[in-house]
């Protein structure tokens, strides 16, 4: 061959291996690099380091393995800034970070000691660490819809008043809930501020870091090696607290994110761009908009809580239409007397919807049929044969309604009180649910009828969003311990990985065509998905 067709057939070669990597990540792409040290000169594993890229905001974020190396790869060219985040620790930011195509970057960073803040612990550890007192219990218990105290409590310092004016704002907004609703009374309210004004008023009575306290160190659980591997990729959302719950991919590759609270807006991601557009639901109130799903003809069906309804948008005019429930008579407007939780779509375009009761509705004869009286139902999910599987938080059961009978057939899990939340089918035909109370992944054959329980590590677990991965992998939220953990249903083990976030408090995980792991982090207006480095043309895993 002469030297010009030798050329040729290489240059040939070359394009080929580079239009498949784009299959996979991007071709021309910039990589950051770096070392993390500690404050001790040593090598610091579990720093967070995150590029963002100052036209899209869209924000990469890895993590540093056991000898302080990180690397992000797969940057399109362009400005970033580039920070870390280690709890106890600071170090300044990089920006802006000017990145070429193909540029291999390199930066280091020292880290320095900095004071733990008290919006830096988990639900968990606040429970352990602050003063008992029954404005506690009713904080924990009836305040933890949107957010828990992270962002908008242990962020700011207000005096009584203010306190008493941020409750009677949220018991306003939520004025159907079951939390905040009528279930919860000007005497509650009272003991929330008094409490919180205890914490976080003028004359606080905690110290001003929780890592002078002597228990703060039994808090602190460590993370493996392996958990080093995970990369998160995130999107701001267009507003302020947007309260995104989730993230759910269309057949077009966009995803679909409810706007729970007053915002009353489902919005489209396209992620490639990272651009975002809204679409407004007509009810005027507190929508509560708690679940949006695309459909297979291109609609997406929503989950309105606040008004009890659910809506259609339509991909031709882009409008929404809703649809109202009835209540229960005497309990209008509040969440005892109906409300919608979760929804999905069944084979036959029949659209389920949870919440109070669990219903079934038919798009053709716009009729809501009632299947679970009596009951808060909380998650949903088709099997293979269009049966509709459930999960009843109050009455501790999950069940599961013919789609040919509607008959009903409900099971209780062996651990009392467990609140079973989430639920997921997996790719075993078995029914897997968070045990948010009980601290464990259930398993039900629906063979023999029979539930094996998997306790999770942790002091408080509380498994809340389930989703499987591409490997059958089973992922799971830790509401209170701030973290997310990989289940393998083969053998009961559990990876534990750090969130780039305090207060996840994550919902669903939703997986898209590429593998990759969507969710909704509503405290802290962003939705974005991860993967394993190796995976979904992400970097390899760190040497251990």
């Amino acid at each position: 061959m002469t030297e010009p067709l030798r050329n040729l057939a290489l240059g040939k070669f070359l394009t080929t291996i580079c239009v498949l990597a784009l299959l996979g990540s991007a071709c021309h792409a910039a990589t950051v690099a770096g070392i993390v040290n500690g404050a001790d000169g040593a090598p610091f594993q579990g720093a967070f380091v995150e590029a963002q890229n100052s036209k899209t905001k869209i924000t990469v974020i890895v993590l540093s393995d056991s000898q302080g190396r990180y690397r992000i790869p797969d940057l399109p060219a362009g400005d970033y800034r580039l920070f870390i985040r280690a709890v106890g620790y600071r170090a300044d930011p990089r920006s802006p970070v000017t990145l070429a195509a193909d540029q291999n970057a390199t930066f280091d960073f020292s880290l320095q000691k900095a004071a733990v803040r008290w919006n830096e612990i988990s639900k968990y550890q606040a429970s352990q660490l602050w003063p008992a007192a029954k404005g506690r219990d009713l904080l924990f218990e009836h305040c933890n819809i949107c957010h828990q105290f992270q962002s908008r409590i242990a962020s700011v310092h207000r005096d009584l008043d203010g306190w008493r004016d941020r409750i009677a704002f949220m018991r306003d907004a939520m004025h159907f809930s079951i939390f905040l609703g009528p279930n919860f009374s000007d005497q509650d309210a009272e003991e929330v501020a008094t409490y919180l004004n205890s914490l976080f008023g003028p004359d606080s009575t905690l110290p001003k870091s929780p890592a002078e306290m002597p228990a703060y160190a039994k808090t602190l659980r460590p993370f493996s090696s392996e958990a080093m591997n995970i990369v998160y990729v995130e999107y701001d959302m267009p507003a302020p607290s947007r309260m995104p719950f989730s993230a759910a991919p269309d057949k077009n590759g966009l995803l679909w994110i409810p706007d729970f609270g007053l915002a009353n807006k489902i919005t489209r991601l396209d992620p490639k761009t990272g651009e975002m557009k809204d679409f407004s639901i007509p009810f005027a109130g507190t929508g509560g908009v708690h679940s949006a799903v695309p459909a297979a003809d291109g609609s997406v069906w929503i989950a309105e809580q606040g008004p009890n309804r659910i809506g259609r948008w339509d991909p031709a005019t882009e409008k929404i239409t809703e649809y109202q429930d009835a209540y229960l008579p005497g309990k209008e407007g509040i969440e005892d007397g109906g409300s919608k939780h979760t929804i999905r779509i069944d084979p036959s375009g029949k659209v389920w919807a949870t919440g109070v009761p669990l219903v079934r509705f038919d798009p053709e004869t716009g009729k809501f049929a009632r299947v679970v009286e009596g009951e808060y139902t909380y998650d949903v999910k088709l099997d293979q044969n269009g049966d509709a599987w459930f999960t009843s938080i109050i009455a501790n059961k999950i069940g599961r309604v013919d789609a040919k009978t509607m008959k009903v057939t409900q099971w209780s899990p062996p651990t009392p009180d467990s609140y079973p939340r989430r639920m997921e089918i997996g790719p075993d035909g078995m029914v897997y649910s968070g045990e948010f109370r009980g601290g464990k992944i259930a398993r039900f054959d629906p063979k023999t009828q029979t539930f094996k329980e998997f306790p999770l590590p942790g002091p408080d677990p509380s498994p809340y969003g389930l989703g499987f991965d591409a490997d059958g992998y089973l992922w799971y939220d830790s509401h209170n311990m701030d973290l997310i953990g990989r289940f393998d249903p083969r053998t009961g083990q559990v990876v534990e990985y750090p969130f780039p976030h305090d207060e996840p408090a994550i919902r669903e995980f939703f997986r898209d065509a590429q593998g990759r792991m969507w969710y909704g982090t509503a405290p802290n207006n962003k939705v974005g998905y991860f993967y394993l480095a190796g995976k979904n043309g992400g970097a390899s895993a760190p040497a251990k």
